[in-house]
């Protein structure tokens, strides 16, 4: 316990962390008041925030910040149940458990489909890479509209085997596409909502809400 002669001289809070106190002690020296201990749903609530929520949370963002990231997380993790089906749709394509389908056939569909993924994101990036800055929410939607595109492309394809490679090559296309314009108009959208020069915090934590989602 601090003695009667000490004061509050200041106190130190930042975002979601702990609050600071320091008092001034006689000798002229500052010392900082220790914490009484947090509750365990307490403590589970800040471990929570400083893995998931950039440092300062919620003054390091912008105000629309939490809402975006709560309908960005919901649909990264609605893409990644639709591409688990995808992937498994395209294995089944290429003949896997199929014992009529050769390895060679398989190698050169994948080889295919990459490589036309490939030339699509230079391609795109060359005509549009310019122009993704002058308007992100319209980019960020046309992203996600072609994500979904090429993942129903993608869980249909066996059904149409005469028409299988050309339609995953132009899945991988869109992919690609989506990889470019997205990640463009995500730099743009972590501009915005960092406020204190934080932007790879909030890219990092973005990264860790996908993941998780």
């Amino acid at each position: 316990m601090v003695g009667n002669m000490a004061k509050l001289f200041c106190s130190e809070h930042y975002g979601s962390s702990l609050t600071r106190r320091y008092i001034k002690r006689e000798d002229g020296c500052l010392a900082c008041i220790p914490e009484q201990k947090e509750s365990n749903c307490r403590s589970l609530c800040l471990l929570f925030t400083s893995v998931f929520l950039p440092q300062g949370y919620p003054e390091s963002v912008s105000e629309d910040y939490l809402t975006y990231q709560i309908w960005d997380t919901l649909q990264a993790f609605a893409s990644s149940i639709t591409g688990t089906l995808a992937t498994q749709a395209i294995l089944r394509g290429v003949g896997v458990g199929d014992e009529s389908a050769t390895v060679t056939a398989a190698t050169v569909t994948w080889i295919m489909k990459d490589g036309t993924g490939m030339l699509g994101r230079i391609l795109f990036a060359w005509m549009k890479g310019s122009k993704l800055d002058c308007d992100a929410k319209k980019w960020r939607l046309f992203a996600d509209i072609l994500n979904d595109t090429a993942i129903f492309m993608e869980i249909v394809a066996p059904a149409f085997p005469g028409c299988f490679t050309l339609i995953v090559c132009a899945a991988g296309l869109f992919k690609c596409i989506v990889g470019v314009a997205g990640g463009a108009t995500r730099a743009a959208l972590t501009m915005h909502q960092a406020r204190r020069n934080n932007m790879a915090d909030v890219s990092a934590k973005d990264g860790s809400q996908v993941r998780q989602g």
